[in-house]
């Protein structure tokens, strides 16, 4: 016994005395204090799971070279290879239990995740050549000349060479545009036909919105639910990034060699040179060539002055080199979108979908009891007007029609999918929903039609309305998803958008109101002349019809001001005609506008 630990222990000194020197840490001098132990820099794992662990936490190793890594690799054991068997000595370090239960092992902390937009960007553009650069240019020229008064055909001037600078830019960087992407930007020039056409603010401006939104669906060319709702984000996080790029591209084309910019430059500068010196010889010789040359250059005194023109200028530059910049190299937005969720039981799915269908019935029930039988019905259940009941509903029934296409778009998501059984569950639940969804809609719709019958067309009235009837529009898409495929859904439902929007706006919703208006006036129905009084120039047609002193109190607060050609639309125009041949008198009206007008008022 005594013979084999003395064999043991001069084993375990033979071993020690042969064992090779840790890596990276120096002898020590004579005299000099030992080196504190430094902690290890990477988790000791099992011989062969280092480089997958690795793999997994995507983390860089500072670990020796790949003959030094070998040679202190541990066993399967966990114990370093060139240590002798018996060793007693561990490496400093946390300890977790081995998955095989066969040892310890330490672990890396994994890295910071990477921005979550690392995924989904591309590759950094080469800079713009110069067809790119001239167009930025003419947008920022443009910008700076025609925005500073108002908005009208000066809006779809502008687009042109954006849409200009994103075609080269593209081309540049070795895209193709797909033909839905080129429906998309014709989509967008077309939605700014509404500033051409209306005054009012309101439509124009979720015109002028909504074709931005097509305008970013075109340049990213994306086609599920996350790359339409965050296709308008990519050229405004592209900002930064476009304005080096663009820097970039300019200190090479004006550095010399074949594609020099200085050449152009020279020559636009010798061209604006002549155009003035020669225009304002010419201007000041005829005076009717002075007055079609100050109809045609824009103005730069008074409130839009050059300060406020140079910001335009210097906006529109930023906008055209940020589209530019997604043209060419585009965020892949639908990268981000959620996967399908995780599909759940028959009965656990179905049966609140059933509830709610139950629920959604016995409403649609109750409502073509009261909306057929008539006014006697309401006011002897609840003794309301048949307005006020109509009015009284309305929102909530708008509200529960969004709602349920929250409730559908997360119904789909965990719906069961194991087989054709599953798919005719989904099919039958869902598809009873939406029905009784459009018997919803068009009770809204009944109610408003109800309550603008008797108290006239408003704004928000309209607005809401036709809200309403978009969701509709939806609701049957939904269900002609159901029916035939869901790929298309995203980009059907912004068309549907997209045309709601145009056709919004075509329609001059501000004449609509005074007309609609004026004729229950007519029909014996009070009229309230301060509210139309405060309508666009869209409305000047239908209230030049009115009698005076009614037609005066009406148009003098319409504001038709004396723009220039590219802020004038054809409502203002047409406006400007009207009381230029028939000037506005001054009559009292205060008391006309503070009351209602009588319908013996005319």
């Amino acid at each position: 016994m005594s013979d084999g630990v003395e064999g043991n222990e001069e084993r375990r000194r033979t071993g020690d005395a042969a064992g090779p020197e840790p890596q990276g840490v120096p002898e020590p001098r004579p005299g000099e204090p030992e080196p504190a132990a430094q902690p290890e820099p990477a988790s000791l794992v099992k011989a062969g799971t280092a480089g997958r662990t690795e793999a997994r936490a995507g983390a860089k190793t500072d670990e020796p070279a790949t003959g030094e890594a070998d040679d202190a690799a541990p066993d399967a054991s966990g114990t370093p290879a060139d240590a002798p068997p018996d060793s007693t000595d561990t490496p400093d370090g946390p300890e977790a239990p081995d998955e095989a239960g066969d040892g310890l092992r330490y672990e890396r902390l994994p890295d910071a995740p990477p921005p979550i937009l690392d995924g989904v960007r591309a590759r950094p553009p080469a800079p713009p050549g110069l067809a790119t650069l001239v167009a930025a240019a003419v947008t920022a020229l443009l910008s700076g000349l025609l925005l500073g008064d108002g908005l009208a055909v000066n809006a779809l001037i502008l687009a042109l060479p954006l849409a200009a600078g994103a075609w080269f830019a593209a081309r540049q960087a070795g895209r193709r545009p797909r033909r839905s992407s080129l429906c998309w930007g014709a989509g967008g020039l077309a939605l700014l036909a509404v500033p051409v056409w209306s005054d009012a603010e309101w439509p124009t401006l979720l015109a002028v919105l909504a074709a931005a939104g097509l305008g970013a669906l075109a340049l990213h060319g994306c086609r599920k639910w996350s790359g339409v709702l965050l296709a308008p984000l990519g050229p405004v996080l592209a900002v930064r990034r476009a304005l080096v790029w663009g820097w970039r591209g300019a200190r090479e084309r004006t550095a010399g060699g074949e594609k020099d910019l200085g050449p152009l430059l020279r020559s636009v500068l010798v061209a604006v040179v002549l155009l003035v010196v020669f225009g304002g010889l010419f201007a000041a010789a005829d005076r009717a060539f002075a007055d079609l040359l100050g109809s045609l250059v824009p103005d730069v005194d008074g409130g839009s002055g050059v300060p406020w023109r140079l910001f335009l200028a210097v906006l529109g530059l930023a906008a055209a080199l940020a589209v530019a910049h997604t043209a060419a190299a585009p965020t892949r937005w639908d990268g981000l979108g959620p996967g399908p969720g995780r599909p759940r039981g028959r009965v656990e799915w179905a049966l609140p979908l059933v509830l709610l269908d139950l629920l959604f019935a016995a409403f649609v029930a109750v409502q073509a009891a009261v909306l057929l039988r008539g006014e006697d019905v309401v006011r002897a259940s609840n003794g309301l007007t048949y307005s006020e009941y109509a009015r009284e509903g309305f929102w909530q029934l708008l509200f529960a029609t969004v709602l349920t296409l929250a409730v559908i778009s997360v119904a789909v998501r965990v719906a069961p999918r194991s087989g054709p059984r599953d798919l005719l569950l989904v099919r039958a639940v869902l598809g009873t929903l939406g029905l009784l969804t459009l018997v919803v809609v068009a009770s809204a719709v009944r109610r408003m039609d109800l309550y603008m019958g008797e108290y006239g067309l408003t704004r928000l009235r309209l607005s809401v309305v036709a809200m309403e009837l978009w969701l509709g529009v939806v609701v049957l898409l939904i269900l002609a998803a159901g029916v035939f495929g869901a790929r298309l859904l995203p980009r059907a439902v912004l068309a549907s958008a997209a045309v709601a929007v145009l056709a919004f706006g075509l329609a001059s919703p501000d004449k609509l109101i005074a007309e609609s208006n004026l004729d229950a006036h007519r029909d014996g129905r009070t009229l309230d002349l301060r509210y139309l009084a405060g309508l666009s120039a869209d409305a000047v047609p239908a209230l030049d019809r009115l009698d005076e002193p009614l037609r005066s109190c009406a148009l003098r607060s319409i504001a038709v001001p004396d723009a220039p050609w590219y802020a004038t639309s054809l409502s203002q125009a047409r406006a400007h005609d009207i009381l230029t041949a028939r000037p506005v008198r001054n009559h009292p009206c205060r008391d006309l506008l503070t009351d209602d007008i009588s319908p013996s008022v005319r």
